[in-house]
């Protein structure tokens, strides 16, 4: 019902949907010590997790350590800010794992806010 009366609002003012846009995050997921023992010694954890890279749609993925725990840098682009719950979650309850999710720009995006940068460096420069 209230979905309702802020689209009926929406359409009288006349405003457009926000435009979604896909946006570049690098997830930091340190696993912890006793979850991460319990996954690896699984002889599934390897189909398991090119699953769940598959699944959230990761367009790379590194595994490394952080601060002494096994880790990985994932590369994922998000639509909307709603996603990064589904795509956190699995990491938590599977892995026990801190997820921090970092925005990222290629070199295009970069040169895309030079503008931006340009504007900043007037203004406070």
């Amino acid at each position: 019902m209230i979905i309702n009366k802020l689209l009926l609002i929406r359409s009288k003012r006349n405003v457009k949907p926000r435009k979604r846009f896909n946006m570049r995050y690098i997830m930091k997921v340190k696993m912890s010590q006793e979850k991460g023992d319990k996954a690896v010694r699984d002889p599934q954890f390897g189909k398991k997790m090119h699953d769940l890279l598959a699944e959230i749609k990761a367009e790379s993925a590194y595994f490394t350590t952080i601060c002494g725990h096994r880790g990985a840098y994932i590369i994922v682009n998000i639509n909307d800010a709603s996603e990064i719950t589904a795509i956190a979650e699995p990491f938590f309850l599977w892995l026990g794992a801190d997820v921090d999710f970092i925005p990222v720009m290629t070199p295009e995006d970069l040169a895309k806010g030079g503008p931006g940068i340009s504007a900043a460096i007037q203004k406070w420069g």
